[in-house]
């Protein structure tokens, strides 16, 4: 199962940056402006967080394993459309047909998953399954960029197609529903615990662990939508190196979540508290990475600038490990799906603002390197704050403590099983 979640997150991805890789080609094709380009990275989020909490609160409800095989087809048959002439509104359309199909990704994988492993041994897993994102670069972005090269960038988008229809066929086959049902917040016999979500939402610590994620999630909206043309319009590498050179912040970012993820489970099975092994661990790292892009415009080496860029902006990739970890530490399972589709919701509502704020800062700059600059600068000061803000503010214990006082016993309400 971990495997076939893996591949589904790794498809998700793949399907993500296709846009970024193709910038170029298609801004050409198009005769798009920055901030035109900026849009259309940004509209695939138009309906991302929305369609994850309502798929959400479905997942409390029905089993993953039917809503992972749907949103896999709605993801599959909403990339053909681009193998034809395609103008501006209509691969807007698609994208966000596609984001509303891949919002609840994420959420719903990291649901369906924890119901094969229990709260001391879902770090590695985790990590796994969100690594799922960095393959989705490192593997596809050869392919694709080789297929933008010498064929097209519409072929790009067909090759996703097809990669998602092989997926589904895989999950019919092989996919089951896990039976592990977590302990309850408070310890309580019989019926369905629950807490108010009024206490959840208002949680510290979720509060300050999506923080510090919206502050990662812009710059990995950023890198999606306009890494590689930082490379080839602002570094001035080829369309070829660039695009190749676009899967570095993920290789960095695949090695960071896995030690991360690996690191947590040892030091909370070590008895370690849940603030540090997951919170501090997480989240000063992403206070490190704020630092480091705050320099990016002060070094005249292009290789330096590149290399500030990778690891400032991938270092911090832990704290997508642990968010979906320190929220099910703190939810009853029977919202649990919903909470993480809240959560994803509330940390990728920064895709909607990166890559258009991105965008109008290109626009407007002097030069297109200037204005990259200039937004990684601002990338570098959100990480900061989002950073700080988790290492003052996660305290899981603690938490736990006060929503166990909150939480109530109703009658057990059967999942749809059909």
């Amino acid at each position: 199962m971990t495997a076939l979640l893996f591949l589904f997150m790794l498809i998700n991805f793949a399907d993500k940056v296709v846009v970024g890789l193709a910038a170029e080609p298609i801004r050409a094709e198009l005769n798009l402006s920055p901030e035109q380009f900026g849009l259309l990275g940004s509209s695939f989020f138009f309906l991302f967080a929305i369609s994850a909490v309502l798929v959400g609160f479905i997942g409390n409800r029905v089993q993953s394993r039917h809503i992972l095989v749907a949103m896999a087809l709605v993801w599959s048959l909403v990339q053909f459309p681009m193998l034809g002439a395609v103008s501006l509104e209509m691969l807007i359309a698609c994208r966000i047909v596609l984001g509303a199909g891949e919002g609840p990704a994420a959420p719903v994988a990291t649901h369906a998953l924890y119901k094969w492993f229990p709260d001391s041994l879902r770090g590695l897993p985790t990590a796994v399954i969100a690594q799922g994102s960095a393959m989705g670069v490192i593997v596809a972005v050869p392919l694709l960029n080789w297929i933008i090269v010498h064929h097209s960038w519409h072929w790009a988008f067909g090759a996703l197609g097809i990669a998602g229809l092989i997926w589904v066929v895989l999950w019919l086959i092989f996919g089951r529903e896990g039976t592990l049902v977590d302990p309850p917040v408070r310890q309580a016999a019989g019926g369905e615990e629950r807490i108010p979500y009024r206490h959840l939402l208002t949680c510290p610590s979720i509060l300050a662990t999506c923080c510090a994620g919206f502050a990662s999630y812009w710059g990995l909206a950023i890198g999606l939508t306009w890494f590689t043309s930082y490379l080839v319009d602002g570094l001035g590498y080829s369309q070829t190196v660039g695009g190749n050179l676009t899967v570095l912040p993920w290789i960095f970012g695949m090695i960071v979540v896995l030690t991360g993820g690996f690191l947590s489970q040892r030091l909370m099975r070590s008895g370690v508290s849940s603030r540090i092994a997951r919170g501090v661990l997480a989240t000063g790292t992403v206070t490190l990475g704020g630092l480091l892009l705050l320099f990016v415009g002060e070094t005249p080496v292009r290789e330096l600038k590149l290399a500030l860029v990778v690891i400032g902006g991938a270092i911090g990739s832990t704290i997508f490990v642990v968010t979906p970890m320190i929220v099910s530490e703190l939810t009853p399972q029977s919202q649990r799906a919903s909470m993480l589709a809240i959560a994803t919701s509330v940390v990728t509502l920064a895709g909607v603002l990166a890559p258009l704020a991105m965008g109008t800062v290109i626009q407007n700059a002097a030069t297109p390197l200037a204005g990259y600059e200039r937004g990684y600068a601002i990338l570098g000061g959100l990480l900061l704050s989002g950073g700080l803000i988790g290492l003052f503010f996660i305290r899981p214990e603690a938490d736990r403590r006060r929503l166990a006082a909150c939480a109530v016993v109703l009658p057990a309400v059967p999942a749809v099983r059909a």
